[in-house]
């Protein structure tokens, strides 16, 4: 069946590219540091990668609709490898400058937005084709070799940086994102019939409201993030054991998400989307206050894959709401607009984080965190709970009327 064969090839191409990010994540700013000697440079081109996401909403509102076929998302694959090669390519000539990195950063961030949601479009057309149903199936996988690249990839990338292939790790990802473009050119384009409008973000959320209740229970856990990450990173900076809080939350969180992914596909099926999701996010802000309140390594693995399993679940819930209630140029647009929340809220989380930190102490923050995710998650459950509720009074009232007429 085509249809299966197109999807293995996206999740195959996207599984791959993932994985070789987390090794750049390590190797990036070594390379950086080590060429041009300055620490504030090494964040240049993540941090400048992040400015077309936060704008994609603006400019990128007719691009993204143009990514709907492999070919197009290959082409875009083309010139984010071309962005990633540069940077090791004038490390080994001397010629890696700040603008060098700038313009690097501005290239993998256009293509970043262009191709993350267009990558889960097409596999969610993909899935349409196949049966009915296996657009959610397509994209709880993606999510699950995601979370494979999480738990696995830093460690792989530490290990070879360890042993002198620094370098060699950013020629590695930027084969592997063109082998993922190449991969991607057998899948049929999804072309919406002339004439038709080009639909907004906004546009495409009117009459979708549990989307959007979605995109803020998930948008609020990704402005809090910093807590976990940043957080964990200072408590054993100041406790003289650097990196092993962080290690623990993260090999925690990584383990937990990747049985959550497998479980979701059965949880998804049984419980509304929305509900789903608010309890899953506010079980994840409840864990970030445990590991305030109990800080050792063996509490915050256990503690960081209760988040993991969480998170996965309501992500997928999400992703399923987005999938069952749109289609086409609709999905594209809501499937960017995710992409946007979720990194923007990202981006908010880590700029005010250090200072919230500075202030109030890693401990605290991470409980602050917990109960604000916690609290807007089931704010959301019962504003949704209660919207529910008025619907069945007034269906009660229609049908007796009806009945007494």
């Amino acid at each position: 069946m085509r249809a299966r064969t197109e999807a293995i090839a996206l999740l195959a191409g996207g599984g791959v590219a993932d994985f070789a990010l987390r090794f750049t994540q390590i190797a990036l700013p070594l390379v950086i540091l080590r060429e041009t000697g300055s620490v504030a440079a090494t964040g240049l081109v993540g941090g400048v990668a992040g400015v077309p996401m936060l704008l994609s909403p603006w400019w990128a509102r007719k691009a993204r609709q143009w990514v709907d076929s492999g070919p197009r998302l290959a082409v875009v694959a083309a010139i984010s490898a071309l962005a990633l090669a540069s940077v090791p390519a004038a490390a080994e000539v001397g010629l890696l400058t700040p603008g060098l990195l700038v313009l690097s950063g501005l290239l993998l961030g256009f293509g970043d937005a262009l191709s993350s949601p267009g990558r889960s479009a097409l596999l969610a057309d993909t899935g349409d084709r196949w049966r009915e149903g296996q657009a959610v199936v397509l994209l709880t996988w993606q999510d699950g070799l995601r979370r494979i690249g999480m738990l696995l990839g830093p460690s792989a990338g530490a290990l070879a940086v360890s042993t002198g292939l620094t370098n060699g790790l950013l020629w590695i990802e930027a084969v592997a994102v063109l082998v993922a473009g190449l991969l991607a050119c057998t899948v049929r384009a999804e072309r919406a019939p002339d004439g038709t409008a080009t639909p907004s973000i906004r546009a495409s959320l009117q009459g979708r409201p549990a989307v959007l209740h979605g995109w803020i229970v998930r948008g609020t856990g990704c402005v809090m993030w910093f807590a976990f990450s940043l957080g964990l990173s200072i408590i054993g900076e100041h406790r003289g054991r650097p990196g092993i809080y962080l290690a623990a939350g993260m090999t925690g969180y990584g383990v937990g998400s990747l049985i959550g992914s497998a479980a979701s596909l059965a949880v998804i099926r049984r419980v509304k989307p929305v509900p789903l999701a608010s309890i899953a996010w506010a079980s994840a802000g409840l864990c970030f206050v445990g590991m305030g309140l109990w800080t050792t390594p063996p509490a915050i693995a256990v503690l960081g894959a209760g988040a993991g399993l969480t998170v996965a679940v309501g992500n997928a819930a999400i992703s399923q709401l987005i999938a069952r209630e749109s289609s086409g140029a609709d999905r594209r647009a809501l499937l960017s607009g995710q992409t946007v929340v979720t990194n923007a809220g990202s981006s908010v989380g880590m700029l005010c984080g250090g200072p919230i930190i500075a202030t109030l102490g890693a401990e605290h923050t991470l409980v602050g965190a917990g109960l604000v995710t916690a609290i807007v998650s089931l704010t959301v459950l019962l504003r949704c709970h209660t919207a529910e509720h008025a619907r069945e009074q007034s269906s009660d009232r229609d049908h007796h009327v009806g009945r007494a007429a």
